[in-house]
């Protein structure tokens, strides 16, 4: 028989033994290309280098459009070093951070500017055929054909 004061109930579980504080479960080193977060950071800079070279081989006929397209091109290349950066050199062990949200919310972001960079770049594409000065006589259009393939390959 139980004395009076014990009951036959357990106390409830502490919840903050259940959910630890958030860690970095990224490797740090150069283990971090072999996950996909340290893959897509790779195609990141790599796709990133391949726009901003085939937009700035061109004659930029809207600056406005393909002004923007490379500025996310240079910002996300850039951003995206730094990113891989701080996996390489260990430095996501030192900052307080929950690396697995940022890592979301970076790749997220990213993907968001560079399909908005993709839409203008397309917009600026199909308008090639239109004259360069619409008063003129001639029919010098917005891009030569060379100028177009390589937009065409910038938006791809």
């Amino acid at each position: 028989m139980l004395p009076r004061s014990a009951s036959s109930m357990p106390p409830p579980p502490n919840p903050a033994a259940y959910f630890p504080p958030p860690r970095v479960t990224l490797p740090s080193g150069l283990e971090i290309l072999r996950t996909y977060s340290g893959a897509v950071i790779f195609l990141e800079i790599l796709f990133g280098t391949i726009v901003w070279i085939l937009v700035a081989s061109t004659r930029v006929p809207l600056p406005l459009l393909q002004g923007w397209v490379m500025f996310v091109a240079v910002t996300a290349w850039f951003l995206s070093i730094v990113f891989l950066c701080v996996f390489l050199f260990g430095y996501a062990n030192r900052i307080a951070v929950n690396w697995n949200q940022t890592d979301f919310l970076f790749h997220g972001a990213t993907f968001v500017f560079y399909f908005g960079a993709f839409l203008l770049q397309a917009a600026a594409t199909s308008l090639h055929h239109f004259p360069r000065k619409f008063n003129s006589t001639s029919q010098e259009k917005i891009m030569a054909d060379h100028e177009y393939n390589i937009s065409i390959a910038a938006s791809v």
